[in-house]
């Protein structure tokens, strides 16, 4: 039984990869997608923080559509943050971003990928339906590893860049859609992250 809810699942995936592809067409989309790294996300290390900002009126109220997979390539948690023009929003990637695994584990370091999406009429962001739309921006503090490692220490740098802007594919886009939906479908609650404060 077990194995037939799995490819029924897989094959649920697939469909909804294929369909959403070509509903999107083949054509990129620019100034949406950012993608930025964290690491030392352990708890003798301090927290590190992601910035983000809607820089003006000219698109409206836009939604912060947030993907974090494990550097195992794994998606660990998604969320979907309302962002206000000229609104600033603060995450912490230890208490918001990774504290709700699907797996129930921790990630130590991975990949934070941020897509800028219209907001839809009911006010809700949604990661698993996503409309792009630009042109959010975004920070994020790293955490290094400490003076004198491999010895263990206390004093760990902090550096902080601007989210690498990348072209989002069609196929990038419903492959984070699905996989979103998936963590809603068999998370349990678990798997969704949560938007820290501001908007």
């Amino acid at each position: 039984m077990q194995r037939k809810i799995s490819f029924s699942l897989a094959a649920f995936i697939c469909a909804v990869v294929l369909i959403m592809g070509a509903g999107i067409a083949s054509a990129q989309i620019t100034d949406v997608f950012s993608v930025n790294y964290f690491r030392q996300n352990v708890s003798i290390a301090p927290a590190a923080f992601v910035s983000i900002t809607n820089p003006g009126l000219t698109y409206g109220t836009l939604c912060a559509e947030i993907y974090v997979f494990d550097q195992d390539q794994q998606l660990s948690e998604c969320c979907g943050c309302i962002e206000t023009h000229n609104g600033l929003r603060t995450l912490s990637v230890r208490n918001n971003l990774t504290d709700n695994p699907l797996t129930s584990v921790r990630s130590d370091a991975g990949v934070i990928k941020i897509v800028s999406a219209s907001l839809p009429p009911n006010n809700v962001c949604d990661p698993t339906i996503v409309i792009p739309r630009p042109n959010l921006r975004a920070w994020a503090t790293h955490v290094q590893l400490p003076i004198g490692y491999p010895s263990i220490g206390n004093f760990f740098p902090i550096t902080e860049t601007e989210f690498s802007p990348s072209t989002l594919g069609a196929a990038e886009l419903a492959g984070l859609q699905a996989q979103c939906s998936f963590i809603h479908i068999l998370g349990s609650g678990h798997g969704i992250c949560t938007c820290g404060t501001g908007d």
